[in-house]
């Protein structure tokens, strides 16, 4: 399948990498609203530099990648759709669970494939948490936090300014990840209630090329609060760009007969650790799966699994076999409105009832991922 790339910033050198591992697209063309951004991207990757205009008019391009600033998501999508093209976009599908409605509207108006990442919980270490899960290994699971501790991104980021608008924060920015995962392991949620604040109305950059620049706040940088899943599971969630450490799991799921850790949903792999009732913990690597294997270094050097695009070649398979597909518009739609609802909550001061209640994605089989790797 020809893929055009809408949006050539530093994520987008992740999906043309990606074309290397994975064997049913080919990219194409890319498009940004710097040219030159644009131009050095399709120098560098050998594909042609088009306008917006251009590559959303383009027959031969039959799937855009939605790659731009988190405001311009829904816009991207509903063009891509009106031109007669599937659209796989980076997260969060839309700002809000209402422009996610109009995504949806349209592309079953024409019978058009939407996905949406995160696509790490098809990782290693989401689908082996998951087969765990199943097979009854800690019971039933009953209760359950997840959290997100840091002190935001301008002490990093060269242009860190999104992060603080609305559709950013902790939330929409990482939230999605962990949010996308519990999915995943428990299934859809019931109901939200949540608590909210800012820390400060103003944050000062300390990367460069921009030290020393004031930022204004627009969103929550803490929310706090419980997510009720279908299934009567409580999970308490904690939120924040307003902390400098701490030393909570990522993940804690508990289960009538025992516990789990589940590491970083940002990533592919990584141990797991289950507990058997009153047992010590043990540890459950998953290194060895396919999509658990090292295959890239970080900035430190060391070796991580990173196969993102997963979800981009697992949804264009399922567009060839007419099925759903794992990153699906159902699944990315009701974490966006778990997101906005943790926002409304909040906002609000009362309970949100989620509307929303999608089918868990299949498990991920190695057999499947073997047909889809080169």
């Amino acid at each position: 399948m020809n893929i055009g790339i809408i949006g050539c910033g530093n994520i987008s050198e992740t999906y043309f990498e990606c074309q290397k591992i994975f064997s049913n697209f080919k990219i194409v063309a890319c498009a940004d609203i710097n040219k030159e951004v644009a131009s050095n991207a399709a120098s560098k990757y050998n594909v042609k530099a088009l306008s917006v205009e251009e590559i959303l008019e383009n027959n031969e391009i039959d799937l855009i990648i939605n790659l731009t600033i988190p405001s311009a998501h829904k816009e991207i999508i509903i063009k891509s759709l009106l031109k007669g093209k599937h659209c796989f976009s980076e997260k969060p599908l839309a700002m809000n669970f209402q422009e996610g409605l109009e995504i949806q509207k349209l592309a079953n108006e024409k019978s058009l494939y939407v996905g949406c990442a995160p696509d790490t919980f098809l990782g290693a270490a989401g689908q082996k948490a998951r087969k765990l899960i199943e097979d009854d290994k800690i019971g039933k699971i009953v209760l359950g936090t997840f959290n997100i501790m840091s002190h935001g991104m301008e002490h990093w980021h060269p242009n860190p300014d999104f992060f603080f608008k609305p559709g950013a924060g902790p939330v929409f920015d990482l939230g999605v990840y962990y949010i996308t995962q519990l999915v995943n392991l428990i299934g859809p949620v019931k109901q939200i209630n949540a608590i909210s604040g800012t820390a400060t109305n103003e944050r000062t950059i300390t990367s460069q090329p921009r030290y020393g620049d004031k930022i204004k706040v627009e969103t929550p940088t803490t929310l706090m609060g419980s997510l009720e899943f279908q299934n009567k599971a409580k999970v308490q969630f904690f939120c924040s760009w307003d902390v400098w450490k701490n030393n909570h799991s990522t993940i804690e799921l508990y289960g009538l007969d025992g516990s789990m850790i589940v590491p970083d949903p940002n990533f592919f792999s990584g141990d797991l650790l289950i507990s058997k009732k009153d047992s010590d913990w043990e540890t459950i690597n998953n290194d060895s799966m396919l999509l658990g294997i090292p295959n890239k270094s970080d900035g430190d050097g060391d070796k991580k699994a990173n196969y993102r695009g997963i979800g981009l070649s697992e949804m264009i398979d399922s567009i060839s076999n007419n099925r759903k597909a794992r990153c699906s518009l159902e699944l990315s739609l009701h974490v966006l409105e778990i997101m906005d609802g943790i926002i409304k909550s909040a906002e609000d001061n009362k309970s949100y009832q989620l509307s929303t209640t999608p089918n868990q994605p299949d498990i991920l089989t190695e057999e499947e991922i073997k047909n889809l790797k080169i």
